[in-house]
């Protein structure tokens, strides 16, 4: 059963909206709750599938993680498996982040390669080499990796050559019950990754420097438990931020870091929205008139523009007054998206990893496919702007990083739907 999202487009937005817990911050502080010997809860973490697959990942391997209200509460037990389930880790990127806990917990890990959506290469190389300098030997039986470290692992200084995200989260995990000190340098520096290190601090980590480009961790020989409470979710924010833009009238995000979304919000006012901070947690976004070109803007590693909203920007630039191009410099097939704007009646050129914008007079509705979650997203946002009735086919992409779409949109006023389609 494959899922639909429906959006009759044409209603200006308005409303208010209390940004989730982050999705990129709740996946690694499951992947961490392996290296806990008490319980862990997680709290407001949203219903999102990708959280369902790591909660199967942990019972698969023998803890219990269950939902209370709004929490999910992760209590431990022994490990009885150090095999990661084929169908979450095939069908989740985040599943990666499992390797170094069980290895650490049972010096051995064997799965598949994680899955995910399909937006070019994505190698684990930065991980598993990292891993190999502390302790782990990697072997390959068919299309299984299998990871050992019979003597556990040891801390090391390592420089990563490129600021991963995952890889900087994995050697953080690795690092956090190895022996002796561990320095990571040219470290990822999102906020997720701080948020990731203050998670294994409150289970009793040692670790300096998370949210810079040097991280010092201390190995500690077991981590207790913690009631935590993710980051807000920035791409979410950043997510209604554009869907004004692309609609029209205003929004108030509450419960959120404008901050950790400033190039966003900072693209979007060199369009013509209007962007009124308001305290620490909250920012209103309005757009009233047509939106103008911003000229070229380029994604990059926090903290850059993100790559995870560069699709979400480029639907709200469709009917902009001039040109826009956006290049991302993190995956090559950002943009599959492009083919959906264009039957919704964009101008729009994908050519490698830049997408060309040049206005168009309007959009109508469409039948289109959800490629994967933020393209898939942006296909909503567009939607919001075009005349008629547009149909996104194959959404469950976009319900990996959203708990409920439809309601999201339709609680700002917009016309929307979820429906199933039956897959033949």
């Amino acid at each position: 059963m494959s899922k639909a999202l429906v959006i009759t487009g044409g209603r200006p937005l308005s409303g208010s909206v209390e940004i989730p817990s982050a999705k990129n911050s709740v996946l690694p502080l499951l992947a961490a709750s392996v290296l806990c010997t008490q319980p862990v809860r997680l709290t407001r973490v949203p219903r999102l599938s990708d959280v369902m697959r790591c909660t199967a990942i942990l019972e698969a391997i023998g803890f219990s993680a269950r939902r209370e209200g709004t929490d999910i509460l992760v209590e431990p037990a022994a490990l009885r498996s150090a095999n990661l389930p084929t169908g979450p880790v095939s069908s989740m990127r985040a599943s990666v982040l499992f390797l170094a806990p069980v290895l650490a917990r049972m010096g051995r890990v064997e799965t598949c390669m994680p899955g995910g959506c399909r937006l070019g290469p994505r190698p684990i190389d930065i991980h598993l080499d990292g891993l190999v300098h502390m302790g782990a030997t990697v072997k390959w039986k068919a299309d299984r990796l299998i990871l050992e470290a019979p003597r556990g692992l040891h801390g090391i200084d390592y420089t990563l050559r490129f600021p991963s995200v995952g890889a900087t989260e994995t050697l953080l995990l690795a690092a956090a019950c190895a022996r002796g000190a561990t320095v990571l340098r040219g470290a990822a520096c999102e906020p997720e990754i701080r948020d990731l290190a203050e998670f294994l601090k409150a289970c009793g980590a040692s670790i300096t420097g998370a949210g810079g480009p040097v991280i010092c961790i201390s190995g500690r020989r077991e981590l207790g438990g913690a009631v935590f409470s993710p980051l807000p979710d920035r791409i979410v924010a950043a997510t209604v931020a554009c869907a004004v833009a692309s609609a029209g009238g205003q929004a108030t995000l509450r419960r959120c870091d404008p901050f950790a979304f400033s190039p966003v919000l900072a693209a979007l006012q060199q369009a013509g929205c209007e962007v009124e901070l308001r305290g620490a947690e909250e920012v209103c976004v309005a757009r009233t008139g047509q939106l103008k070109g911003i000229g070229r803007v380029f994604t990059g590693v926090y903290p850059g523009f993100p790559t995870d909203a560069a699709p979400l920007l480029a639907a709200a630039l469709l009917c902009a007054a001039s040109e826009s191009s956006i290049e991302d410099t993190v995956f090559e097939n950002r943009f599959s998206c492009s083919a959906g704007f264009a039957a919704m009646g964009a101008e729009v050129e994908a050519a490698g990893h830049v997408l060309e914008i040049r206005p168009a007079k309007r959009l109508h509705g469409a039948h289109v496919r959800a490629g994967d979650l933020r393209g898939g997203a942006a296909l909503a946002l567009a939607a919001l702007a075009a005349e008629g009735e547009t149909e996104i086919a194959e959404a469950e992409h976009i319900l990996r990083g959203y708990e409920d779409p439809a309601r999201l949109l339709r609680d700002l006023g917009a016309k929307t739907a979820q429906k199933n389609e039956t897959v033949s």
